[in-house]
């Protein structure tokens, strides 16, 4: 790993680059497997994984017979093991269910907020080089406690066209509705458009390579969500002269082994310790047996020096890592300064692969800086929050002159108007109960005054016991648009 001293602030935006393939490329990429996808469906789908996967490919779909051998396959050890994750991974996301909270915001004005599952969910698990069966569960874990009624999910075959028995027993355990054997940019081009036997989906989840990333990213424009920006892996480890340089070395590893393109960065404030580490990295990386993609990986790191730690942390915030590792001597205290971090591991002992496997927190976070804005998956990635309100009598005369106001002002006369006929039917209600003028202004001494009103109160006074009935209008239709082609044949 290079390691770097001091650098200035102008070279700091350099220092904070991730490796990238050329976009341009990439996104031509994406664009025609996905037209591709769309116009052909599953023959297209088929056809790029016989291409990149599993040559003699036939279907797509995992038969349930399959999916209920893979249990045989999986040892009682490591089945143990997922079920101590899967009980952690419920735990925590199961705290995270909120109660309806009802807020009168102005006297007869209540409003609150309650969620709504997402429907149908696809859960994208890479499982190439390194089958994520972890993943199944930190995806498919908070889509059934949040209630998605389908889950589906897609991840690539070996060249024997098999699927690594733990992904389909962890599926099978965490309730997922589908499986299908597809991977890469098809397997996020057939969720988004929906084939002959891969469902579209609301929302698109899972990491991924960039090819993946950039096929989510291109997801958006065709209508379907996703989770967030997520690529290929990265941790920063800050440490200072208590650290153990064997500890940081074989968590810098545990993520450059994910795959040649991962990143991962060290700071510290003691020269000390970079040289412990590098030396440690050297000693651990031969033992490895992805040695060769964490060397790669290790191509693309970096090891950097600071005066302090403070100047560490800012280094931190700017680059907006994945994965934080604080491997100094007062962790909680030097993470109150820590404002941008997908997720964040306090002390010696926090290691970056318990939150990959088993504490509790989900291991599906944003890369490639987009902790600056994003937030890792959690329950509330699996639901729609949707407000609710209601008003009654006192609330139109509560808030009723404030909205005419506001609207006048916008020039949007019917939004005034429909709070102005509300205003008048409430008026003469009140005064047909037999209130005086004098007890209705008393109500009414909160109001902002108004005059000209649209609907006068002698009129309303004629309808005291009905509300005003609005008569349906002829609409016409806007004729549904689909994606067509044009004289180039694209999309």
């Amino acid at each position: 790993m290079k390691t770097i001293s001091n650098p200035s602030q102008s070279k700091r935006k350099k220092l904070a680059e991730r490796p990238m393939i050329k976009q341009r490329k990439l996104m031509n990429t994406v664009e025609k497997i996905f037209y591709n996808i769309h116009r052909k469906g599953d023959k297209a789908v088929l056809t790029y994984s016989r291409q990149f996967d599993w040559p003699v490919q036939e279907r797509l779909e995992v038969d349930r017979e399959t999916i209920e051998k893979a249990a045989s396959l999986v040892s009682e050890r490591l089945k143990k093991a997922i079920e101590l994750a899967y009980r952690n991974i419920e735990a925590f996301h199961r705290s995270q269910q909120e109660e309806v909270r009802k807020v009168e915001t102005a006297p007869g004005v209540v409003c609150w907020r309650e969620s709504r599952p997402i429907t149908r969910v696809g859960i994208y698990i890479p499982g190439g080089t390194a089958p994520l069966f972890s993943t199944v569960l930190m995806l498919a874990v908070p889509a059934k406690i949040a209630g998605c009624k389908e889950i589906v999910l897609c991840t690539p075959p070996n060249e024997e066209g098999n699927i690594h028995p733990a992904i389909l027993y962890a599926a099978s355990l965490t309730g997922v509705t589908k499986i299908f054997a597809v991977g890469g940019i098809q397997a996020i081009g057939a969720m988004t458009f929906g084939t002959e036997s891969i469902p579209k989906v609301d929302k698109i989840f899972g990491p991924g390579n960039q090819y993946v990333m950039a096929a989510k990213r291109s997801a958006q424009y065709y209508g379907t969500a996703i989770d967030m920006p997520a690529g290929p892996s990265e941790l920063l480890v800050i440490a200072d002269d208590t650290s153990m340089p064997a500890f940081v070395a074989a968590d810098l590893l545990s993520q450059a082994e994910h795959g040649p393109d991962s990143q991962v960065i060290l700071l510290s404030d003691n020269k000390k310790v970079i040289k412990a580490v590098n030396k440690e990295l050297d000693i651990q990386l031969e033992n490895l047996p992805r040695k060769e993609i964490a060397a790669q990986a290790l191509k693309n790191s970096k090891a950097i020096l600071f005066n302090d730690l403070d100047e560490c942390v800012d280094f931190s915030n700017f680059y907006a890592p994945e994965h934080l590792i604080l491997a100094t001597e007062n962790p909680v205290l030097l993470g109150r300064g820590v404002t941008t971090a997908g997720s964040v591991f306090l002390g010696h002992y926090s290691c970056e692969s318990a939150g990959d496997y088993a504490s509790g927190t989900n291991h599906t976070l944003p890369t490639s800086g987009h902790a600056a804005a994003y937030s890792g998956v959690s329950l509330d990635s699996f639901v729609k929050k949707i407000t609710f309100q209601q008003l009654s009598e006192e609330g139109i005369i509560s808030i009723g002159n404030a909205v005419e106001i506001m609207a006048e002002e916008e020039q949007l006369m019917g939004h005034k108007n429909a709070m102005t006929l509300r205003l008048g039917a409430v008026k003469a209600r009140q005064t047909a109960a037999g209130l005086t003028q004098g007890q209705i202004s008393e109500q009414n001494s909160l109001q902002i005054e108004e005059e000209g009103s649209q609907v006068s109160l002698q009129t309303e006074l004629q309808k005291a016991d009905e509300f005003p009935q609005t008569t349906p209008q002829e609409t016409k239709e806007f004729p549904q648009t689909e994606m067509q082609e044009d004289d180039n044949g694209e999309i």
